[in-house]
């Protein structure tokens, strides 16, 4: 009979208190969403502020001072900008003008009808007895308050954002007091450049290929002569930026408010084959493309990553998981006790493994490391 495998108690213990505190973190996390949403999406901001006074930096005439100042508007008003868009497009789309609101109760039920004459059905139910045990009135005094909440919750980011600001000027003082040896503050400093250009890398990708979505289908949608197809334009580039549940909205919502729009089914049917073709081509020729090593992700932890984020802090969870993801991985890489942890979130096995490592030298990888450390 074979024997066991022995395990150190020393390993089996420290195993024990990762576990623990795992846990333990979750647990905050989940007690602490209110106050650590807005500052996730504050620092996601600002990640995205630092990229893009960058870009304007190398690419203009602007000093470093009036490149970031451009840069902290571009973000801020395209933060405003998105919240209005959304809150006014859904109005209009349900307001009076668009018809959707009179039409969508005939309609529904007129499709009911013919579904049911095509398995040789009669006497279909209506639309009023499918939903006659749901609480309408309920659900729309909640989505009020969510509304209510997206106001307020941008409020709190935006006063986060002001504060994670004004802390950056004392950051470089605060690296040098925390590691007053030279060689510890590099490696911090090259932990945080990793972690900072995989988020750059990420939003980069998510939002050309999301730029190339829309175009495409605000094309196909003006073509079939969707209403608000502006409005459901800019809902396709926001999904985007979600794992796996965004391509299944931005496939099949505006083909659904097709079916109350037109007496037809052929443009409901167009924008659905459309769509999915679209999302099929850039998501499996030109995304896997561009992404490289920006998002050497494991699928499996992708979607986990969208579960447990937003369990845990629900829309805005979503937003960040693969962000969060990503920050997790290359954190963990650094260190070698967590490192076989990053070596499971990555996709084949190396994270982040054609970077050069600022321990090493330039000019050699991780990978060529870690063949030097196995030999």
């Amino acid at each position: 009979m074979k024997s066991p495998v022995a395990v150190p108690s020393s390993v089996v213990a420290r195993n024990a208190l990762a576990l623990i505190a795992t846990v333990a973190a979750g647990a905050a996390v989940y007690w602490l969403r209110d106050i650590l949403t807005p500052l996730a999406m504050a620092i996601f901001l600002m990640i995205m502020i630092d990229g893009l006074k960058r870009w304007v930096e190398t690419r203009t005439a602007l000093t470093a001072r009036w490149a970031g100042v451009a840069a902290l508007a571009l973000v801020v008003l395209g933060f405003f900008a998105s919240i209005a868009i959304i809150v006014n497009g859904a109005a209009g789309f349900f307001g009076e003008a668009s018809g959707v609101s009179q039409n969508l109760g005939p309609r529904i039920d007129q499709i009911i009808r013919d579904v049911w004459s095509l398995f040789g059905q009669n006497d279909p139910p209506t639309a009023q007895d499918l939903l006659r045990g749901v609480d309408l009135r309920g659900y729309l005094t909640s989505l009020a308050f969510q509304a209510q909440g997206v106001a307020s919750g941008a409020f709190f980011v935006l006063v986060y954002l002001g504060f994670l600001l004004a802390s950056r000027a004392g950051f470089q003082r605060k690296i040098v007091h925390m590691f007053p040896d030279r060689h510890q503050r590099t490696e911090a400093l090259a932990v945080f450049q990793r972690v900072r250009g995989g988020v750059e890398g990420y939003l980069w990708v998510q939002a050309v290929t999301g730029a190339m979505i829309c175009v495409a289908a605000w094309i196909l949608m003006r073509a079939v002569g969707l209403q608000n197809a502006e409005f459901w334009t800019f809902v396709i580039f926001i999904v985007g930026f979600i794992p796996v549940l965004g391509g299944a909205i931005a496939g099949l919502a505006p083909p659904l408010f097709a079916l109350v729009q037109f007496d037809s089914y052929w443009p409901a049917l167009i924008l659905l084959g459309g769509l999915q073709a679209i999302l099929f081509v850039v998501g499996n020729m030109v995304q896997p493309r561009m992404q490289g090593d920006n998002q050497n992700i494991d699928p499996v932890v992708v979607l986990l990553a969208l579960a447990f984020w937003g369990k845990l802090w629900g829309v805005v969870g979503m937003f960040l998981s693969t962000p969060l993801a990503v920050m997790a991985m290359a954190i963990l890489a650094e260190f070698r006790g967590s490192r076989w942890m990053a070596v499971l979130l990555s996709g084949d096995g190396q994270p982040y493994a054609s970077e050069p490592d600022a321990r090493d030298g330039p000019g050699r990888s991780r990978k060529t490391r870690d063949a030097g450390e196995e030999g």
